[in-house]
Formats: C-alpha cells, sequence, structure tokens
C-alpha cells in the first residue's frame, strides 16, 4: 500500500505534470531534464518521484483521469436536477480538457479500472436523463456516452480558437445533446 505524500511532496509531484503537461505537448519526445527544468526542480527529483519516462506517463495520464471522475462526482449526477448536473459536468469537462495538452493515450496508456468508473458514471448520468424524460427512455447510452464526448472535443477546440467560457459552451453541448436524443428520428 502506498502512503500518502508529504504536502511539499504533493506539491513538487503536482509541479511535475503540470510541466510534463506543458512540454510534452510541445515536443512529445521532450527529455526528462526539459520536464524538470519547467517545473523547477531538478531532474533527480524527476528520477526520485517517477523511475522513468513511462512511469512519468502513466501518472499523467492516471492524474487526468482522477481529474475527469472528480468533475463527475463534483457535478452531483445522483442528487443535482438531472440537466444541472450536466451542464455542471459538461463545463468541467471543458475546463479539465482545455488543460490537458498531452496527446491522446493509448489503451496500454490506460488504467482500466478507473476508466471503466468513468464510463459508468457516464451511462448512470444520462440514465437518469432517461429516466426524468429528458431525453428519451429509449435512447442508446453507449452512443449517447460518445456523442457527448465527441461534443465535449468541438467544445474545447471552440474554447481554445475562441476563448469562449466554459459555462457557454458547456450550455451549447447540453442543448445539442438533449435537443439530439429527446425523441429518435424514424427513417423516412
Amino acid at each position: 500500500m502506498t502512503r500518502p505524500l508529504r504536502a511539499d511532496s504533493e506539491r513538487t509531484v503536482r509541479a511535475i505534470l503540470d510541466a510534463a503537461n506543458r512540454v510534452l505537448a510541445a515536443d512529445p519526445g521532450a527529455s526528462l531534464q526539459q520536464i524538470a527544468d519547467e517545473a523547477g526542480v531538478a531532474r533527480t527529483t524527476v528520477h526520485r518521484r517517477f523511475a522513468n519516462r513511462e512511469a512519468l506517463m502513466e501518472a499523467l495520464v492516471q492524474d487526468m483521469l482522477e481529474q475527469m471522475e472528480s468533475v463527475i462526482d463534483d457535478s452531483r449526477p445522483e442528487t443535482a436536477p438531472p440537466l444541472v448536473a450536466l451542464h455542471e459536468m459538461s463545463a468541467g469537462y471543458i475546463r479539465l480538457k482545455s488543460r490537458w495538452r498531452v496527446g491522446a493515450v493509448t489503451e496500454a496508456d490506460v488504467h482500466q479500472d478507473v476508466v471503466e468508473r468513468i464510463k459508468a458514471k457516464n451511462r448512470a448520468m444520462f440514465q437518469r436523463l432517461a429516466d426524468a424524460g429528458v431525453i428519451a427512455a429509449d435512447t442508446d447510452l453507449e452512443w449517447a456516452v460518445r456523442a457527448y464526448f465527441a461534443l465535449l472535443h468541438e467544445a474545447v477546440e471552440r474554447r481554445a480558437a475562441t476563448g469562449s467560457e466554459p459555462d457557454t459552451l458547456a450550455a451549447l453541448v447540453t442543448s445539442t445533446l438533449v435537443g439530439g436524443l429527446r425523441e429518435p428520428v424514424s427513417p423516412a
């Protein structure tokens, strides 16, 4: 069992992870020395916290996933009115994904247990929307979640291009998604 880090160690790890995110976004082949320089720590400090580049990348992915899970939990999907929870979750995702600069990760890079929890929480949010009649009761929840993340991606891109506020973009994502999932369109 891993024991918790002291506050100064937590700050150091946070500085390294944030620096790695920035540096690796600009140069995926950046060295640990470049990351250490950006974090304002010695390279030995990076090596003390992360045995190698792979361990640092794994920690970056784990950190991102934990932050995503926190966004869901902070939106109170089980207790807030469903549309409020969806809006809050969307704004939180947009804020988070706007800060996440490292490119896409492969399945080998992720921690499946956290990914599965995130997927389950998203499906539960959409089930709640269906149960409340906000979206069609027979909505394919897997499709809805995939469409939701596609819309979030577009919102993050728009924020990068225009500087739009996360709450404004969350309202756009929510209205687009809910409007599209209200009643299924039958083929003509």
